[in-house]
């Protein structure tokens, strides 16, 4: 089994996606394909001369790389020979069995859809990331979509869904996924007209669909999966990361004021990193996009090794799975019949 990844795609890059690379092969069996300049790779690897086994790593040289400014859709079909898009070939054609990048998230949206194509069924891929529970350190909520889609139909919704029930099945073990709906309220009576529609098609599945969370219970909710259009997902994971962050920032300013507040800090320093650790996205390895021909992971723009090294241990993980398969088979099922209900 082997894992490409763009070398050069991400605020820390290449350094922090080398030195995870590295790491990562402690912890798998797959093997992993540098993707990005030769010579920049090398040398990067070179600090790591005799800590991993040499074989276990390839490089591919790319002269060009997609940047976070280039427009997604022209710079994937003007720089095919950039990282990303090389990557994203090597599964096209077998030679990997997983991509990762942490770069233009656009653009790697746009190479999975264009290299690869869409998975019958599905109109819309989508991204599916991981969400922290509040207070349950471990746990967390898949949310799905949460940047692939700015709009979306019931149709859509219900296919993230089907989409996140299978993966957070294979990648994580959980059986029978509880499904959650994001809206405005609890009753099934709420929302927008799509948001009704999706509820009801949802509650006609075979899924274990819990009904409607809001906003404010996503922290804490028995969802396993929670679904929602990108624009929506997009801002309950930034805002959250950024009120996080912010409050942390917050209280360290408050708690190092004077000396009674630093004796305190230091009494309550455990508690506090234990806090951090629960809000930490670089545990839960990368966010997969779904619904196209191959397993394809985005992983967060500033990615540190660790979050690195972990994204691309899960991917292996999830690799072991007929993840794609299942999709195809769960969403052929849904389109016959749909077909079938049609005819009638």
């Amino acid at each position: 089994m082997k894992i490409a990844v763009d070398a050069m795609g991400g605020d820390n890059a290449p350094q922090a996606v080398i030195e995870g690379c590295v790491a990562a092969l402690g912890d798998m069996s797959a093997d992993v394909i540098l993707v990005g300049k030769e010579d920049v790779i090398r040398e990067e690897l070179e600090k790591y001369k005799g800590m991993y086994e040499e074989d276990r790593i390839e490089i591919v040289h790319a002269e060009e790389v997609i940047e976070n400014e280039d427009s997604p859709v022209k710079a994937v079909r003007t720089k095919k020979n950039s990282s990303l898009v090389m990557a994203v070939d090597m599964v096209k054609d077998g030679t990997a069995n997983a991509v990762m990048s942490a770069g233009n998230t656009g653009a790697l949206m746009a190479a999975a859809l264009l290299r690869l194509g869409r998975i019958k069924g599905i109109e819309r891929p989508a991204i599916v990331s991981a969400f922290p529970k509040l207070g349950k350190k471990g746990e967390f909520v898949l949310l799905a979509d949460t940047g692939a889609n700015a709009e979306c139909t019931a149709k859509n919704l219900l296919g993230f869904a089907y989409m996140g029930s299978i993966y957070r099945h294979h990648a994580y073990g959980t059986e029978n996924p509880a499904i959650g709906l994001i809206n405005i309220g609890a009753e099934e009576t709420k929302g927008t007209p799509m948001l009704k529609e999706t509820y009801q098609m949802l509650k006609e599945t075979d899924l274990n669909f819990i009904g409607n969370v809001e906003g404010r219970d996503i922290p804490r909710t028995d969802a396993d999966v929670l679904v929602c259009d990108g624009f929506t997902g997009n801002i309950v994971l930034k805002l959250t990361e950024g009120t996080a962050w912010n409050v942390f920032k917050a209280i360290k300013e408050k708690i190092t004021e004077g000396l009674q507040a630093k004796v305190g800090a230091l009494l309550l320093k455990k508690k506090l990193y234990s806090l951090k650790e629960e809000f930490d996205y670089s545990t839960y390895g990368g966010a997969p996009i779904l619904g196209v021909k191959g397993m394809v992971f985005k992983m967060h723009g500033s990615s540190s090794s660790v979050a690195v090294r972990n994204a691309v241990v899960k991917a292996a993980a999830v690799c072991e799975r007929d993840v794609i398969g299942e999709i195809e088979q769960k969403m052929a099922q849904f389109t016959a019949k749909e077909e079938e209900n049609g005819a009638e």
